[in-house]
Formats: structure tokens, sequence, C-alpha cells
């Protein structure tokens, strides 16, 4: 298995270079290289998508009451995501019996990518985000 770092590193340049190419984030720059390093573990990156999903939806319904914009929104995001991901983490025990692949990936990472969701348009940021991660992965396995 490859060093995280060499992963996190990997996927920062990739990513960095596919947003200068494209204009399009594959969910933040720093993301890719965390997915990168749980692809071999499917259901975490999933269990981060869905956190990020969650907070995406509750960040529009609080954007209906609140002004949410720029550093606001994305600090919102980052704490919300962060408190959905240790209430994932608690709940899981209580309602599955094997809940270590159901995991979030990282604290920060599901509001980095929700804030990357609401930016940009939810497609292109999810197949460039699996793009990303994918080279990412593939790389680090080949070079590490």
């Amino acid at each position: 298995m490859p060093s995280s770092y060499s992963s996190f590193f990997l996927g920062l340049v990739l990513a960095l270079i596919y947003v200068e190419v494209t204009g399009i984030s594959p969910g933040g720059l720093i993301v890719p290289g965390y997915f990168a390093l749980y692809l071999n573990q499917p259901w975490r990156p999933l269990s981060t998508l869905a956190v990020a999903f969650l907070t995406l939806l509750i960040y529009r319904l609080l954007a209906r009451y609140f002004i949410l914009f720029g550093r606001r929104r994305f600090v919102l995001m980052i704490l919300v995501g962060a408190c959905l991901g240790q209430a994932w983490s608690l709940a899981l025990p209580h309602l599955l019996v094997e809940p270590v692949g159901l995991r979030v990936i990282g604290w920060v990472v599901p509001g980095i990518l929700a804030s990357s969701l609401e930016r940009q348009k939810i497609m292109p940021v999810l197949s460039s985000l699996v793009f990303v991660s994918v080279l990412t992965f593939f790389f680090s396995q080949l070079f590490v």
C-alpha cells in the first residue's frame, strides 16, 4: 500500500493540473488524494459522499434564512460536514454490527467536497473527483 503522504502529494498535484486544464474542481484540491487512499474500501468514500450531500442539503436549507456566501458559506460547510461526520461515527456502532467500513474520511473532507458541489454543478465535480482519484490511486500503486 502506498504511503499516505505520497498519495496526498500526488493527489494534490494531479488535482491542481486537472483544475488548470479543465477549470473544474475535483471536489477540492485535497479530496482526490484522500479518496485515492480509500478506493480499496469503497464504503468509506461513499459514506463521505453521503455526508457531503447531507451537508449541502443543510446549507441550502440554511441559505434560505441566512446570508451565506464566500467565507461564511465555506466555514459553515466545513463545520456542518465535521459535525455530521462525527455524528455519523457516533451513530454507526448503534445501527450496524460492523460499521468500520462506513466511516467518513477525515473531518474536513465532506465540507470541502460539499463546498465544491455548491460552487460548481454536481455531475462535473463528481466525475472529476472519480477521474482524479482513480488516476491518483493508479499512479500511487504504480510508482510508489
